[in-house]
């Protein structure tokens, strides 16, 4: 079983590209691969929400899966959230058999009671063994499901396979230092806490005692600045940095056309070949386009990677 502190850092959630016809682009699965592990990320997370995982047949989620983690060097965590357990346990093998660092596991959105999301994970360790190690996905705000922090921990509790919480609750501030302080008295074991939310609460996430981000942002090396700053106890530093990007991470944030800012941002970075998403999805219109290029250009007066592409 992987331990809690192999778990740290940055852990960029990979778009899927798609070519523009909506064909899934191996070629750019291959770039943006390296693109991540060239910025510095800790790892990688593929097929998750903004992965488009949900518009992925299985043979393509199986292939992406098999190109990415034959390509990466570093840590792999594979989102194999699905309507049913077969599913999940087909996708469990192909990640675990190709050397995934594990998988996540997000709730579906019918729970509704503390002891209904208890027993769905039971269930899920159940079906893809208790020798898996797996991450809770915990966005209420996509996903409608509101975890508190004593379900969380019971969650944990009863299952040494759960190696980290994937923290995307807005409010979260108090949730995490809930969390760190049931470590502290004993009453849950340590696990991995890495934040999402396209890195908007980051900053403070860290000094609440996240291990990191697990999101998306088209400038993962500015996570992987912040992190590491906020680690080594600099504070100005993390938020001087942190500040100069939250605009763009602010816009990039925007529910419905998140995913298509950051496909936008990445293609003009070279990251991926289209900004396509598969549909059902939202394209950038003119005026968004010349925003986030507004917003670029304010960013490269203070972080130059802003404007060397």
């Amino acid at each position: 079983m992987k331990q809690a502190e192999t778990f740290q850092g940055v852990y960029s959630i990979a778009v899927t590209p798609f070519d523009t016809t909506g064909a899934v682009d191996m070629a750019s699965v291959d770039r943006v691969t390296d693109f991540y592990m060239e910025r510095g990320a800790n790892g990688l997370t593929i097929l998750g929400i903004l992965g488009e995982a949900q518009k992925l047949s299985e043979e393509e989620a199986f292939a992406i899966t098999r190109r990415v983690m034959s390509r990466t060097k570093v840590p792999v965590i594979v989102g194999i959230s699905a309507p049913g357990f077969s599913a999940m346990r087909s996708l469990v093998r192909v990640a675990m058999d190709h050397g995934a660092a594990g998988v996540m596991i997000a709730p579906p959105s019918s729970l509704k009671t503390d002891d209904q999301i208890v027993g769905y994970y039971a269930q899920a360790v159940e079906a893809i063994g208790d020798d898996v190690p797996f991450v809770i996905q915990d966005y209420p705000l996509a996903l409608s499901v509101v975890m508190t922090p004593k379900v969380i921990r019971q969650i944990v509790q009863n299952h040494p396979s759960c190696i980290m919480l994937k923290h995307e609750d807005w409010p979260g501030l108090e949730k995490i230092s809930a969390l760190r302080s049931f470590e502290r008295d004993g009453s849950m074991r340590q696990v991995s806490i890495l934040t999402g939310n396209g890195g908007l609460f980051l900053d403070f996430e860290m000094e609440r005692g996240a291990d990191g981000a697990m999101t998306g942002y088209a400038f993962p090396e500015l996570l992987v600045d912040v992190v590491r700053h906020a680690k080594s106890g600099d504070r100005d530093r993390a938020h001087d940095l942190f500040d100069a990007h939250l605009p763009l991470i602010r816009y990039e944030q925007q529910q419905g056309i998140g995913l298509a800012v950051r496909k936008y941002i990445l293609q003009k970075r070279g990251a991926i070949a289209s900004d396509t998403q598969r549909k059902p999805g939202t394209a950038l219109s003119k005026t968004a386009r010349e925003e986030v290029d507004y917003l670029l250009a304010r960013l490269a007066r203070h972080d130059k990677r802003a404007g060397n592409f």
